[in-house]
């Protein structure tokens, strides 16, 4: 399956006329039409969009060889595999004409008296298939190397044992860039869109993760990571900086039971780098989201890590996820054509430190409120305020105090102006 599906949540932009040239609507209107391009850190099929340049120490490429030749194209690497043994055959094959040739036995080839170092090597043809037979062991027994041949012996010790590294080196290769675990995050895919939302009364970023296959993701983990360049207090600038995206390493939310697809949730909160994100700054920001799932193949046992990303236009405010999971007749049914799909829900639009301050206000007392109030406005504080006041103030020096109000009949009085 594509990751990159597209979201019934995405608005199209109105379409001008072919005429219409952009001189002919006022420069916010064509501000407005343009989509703002941002350079994806991550792309959506998980391929970091970094390329390294102007590397001088080109030589530990080949300090670590065996990982280069892994990390080459199939292509290329199907092209190296085939050379080294060619170049290895070609050249075992020339060393042993070379001894044929210095021996004489190319000129006593009809000589029935003559001993070769190899029988029926008559050339180089027949040298370099005999080079063949050697490394790979086939042995049709038609070319045998003689006792008579010190140098034969020697250079077929040699040729054994090089031609055992080769082999060994070769098929290593090809047996790791084969098992290799890439291809099966494939079948992990994300949500098109990340979503802003309400959950449990607090502004909530999701997005949503599955398998696609039967054989599980064994011990998968998630994290996720904010990338967004950023100047500090000294005014250095720090272009694509990374900060931790809280999504349960706390409490162990982060370890996926991943049988069938969950939504990732982060709780935005003061710790969190949206604090202070709006609908209004989203909408405008330049920021992307980098999740990262990882976890070892079920069938293999090797690390598998399977990576997406979002940037500010695919972080829907105000959606949630469609759900996907179904109880049917004895089993669970996931419905992965609805994988994708967000529908929208009612969400302020302000920012979560905003809400929380909201939130606080409606938390505190009416004395307090309407005091503060008249403070900042400059005004004098009524009579009911004062009064207030300096019954909570008596109330404070005396804990057994409580009840003295109720003996002196003032408890109506307070009722009163609680309702006033």
């Amino acid at each position: 399956m594509e990751q990159d599906v597209e979201s019934p949540a995405i608005v199209k932009q109105p379409k001008w006329a072919k005429a219409a040239r952009d001189d002919d609507f006022p420069k916010q209107l064509v501000g407005q039409t343009r989509t703002k391009k941002i350079q994806r850190y991550v792309r959506k099929d998980g391929k970091c969009n970094v390329h390294h340049g102007n590397i001088r120490e080109t030589y530990r490429y080949l300090m670590d060889i065996f990982t280069t030749l892994v990390d080459l194209k199939w292509g290329l690497n199907l092209f190296i595999f085939v050379l080294v043994y060619t170049v290895t055959w070609l050249f075992f094959g020339f060393m042993w004409w070379l001894i044929a040739y210095v021996r004489g036995d190319l000129d006593h080839i009809e000589d029935n008296q003559w001993t070769p170092c190899v029988n029926n090597l008559n050339g180089f043809v027949s040298a370099f298939l005999f080079s063949i037979e050697t490394e790979t062991t086939i042995g049709y027994g038609y070319r045998v190397i003689t006792d008579k041949c010190p140098e034969g012996i020697l250079l077929l010790l040699i040729q054994s044992v090089l031609g055992s590294i080769v082999n060994a080196f070769m098929v290593g290769c090809m047996f790791v860039k084969i098992s290799q675990p890439k291809k099966r995050a494939e079948t992990l895919v994300f949500s098109t869109n990340a979503v802003i939302s309400m959950r449990d009364g607090r502004l909530c970023l999701m997005f949503r993760v599955g398998d696609l296959r039967n054989s599980h993701i064994v011990e998968a983990s998630i994290r996720a990571k904010l990338i967004q360049s950023k100047q500090t207090k000294e005014g250095e600038f720090i272009p694509l900086n990374q900060t931790d995206i809280h999504v349960g390493y706390n409490t162990g939310d982060d370890r996926l039971f991943l049988v069938s697809p969950l939504i990732i949730t982060h709780e935005i909160n003061q710790h969190s780098p949206f604090w202070d994100i709006s609908e209004a700054k989203l909408a405008n920001g330049e920021l992307e989201i980098v999740v990262i799932l990882e976890g070892m193949v079920e069938a293999t046992g090797m690390t598998c890590q399977a990576r997406s990303s979002y940037i500010s236009s695919e972080i829907k405010w105000g959606y949630r996820f469609t759900p996907v999971l179904t109880l049917e007749d004895g089993f669970y049914e996931v419905d992965y054509n609805s994988f994708h799909n967000i529908y929208e829900t009612t969400t302020p639009s302000c920012s979560a430190r905003e809400l929380s301050d909201m939130s606080g206000r409606l938390r505190m007392p009416l004395t307090w409120s309407l005091a503060s109030k008249l403070s900042k406005q400059g005004l004098p504080e009524t009579p009911l305020v004062t009064k207030r006041k300096e019954h909570t103030e008596w109330d404070s020096k005396d804990d057994g105090s409580r009840k003295h109000p109720e003996r002196n009949g003032e408890i109506s009085n307070l009722e009163s102006e609680s309702k006033v």
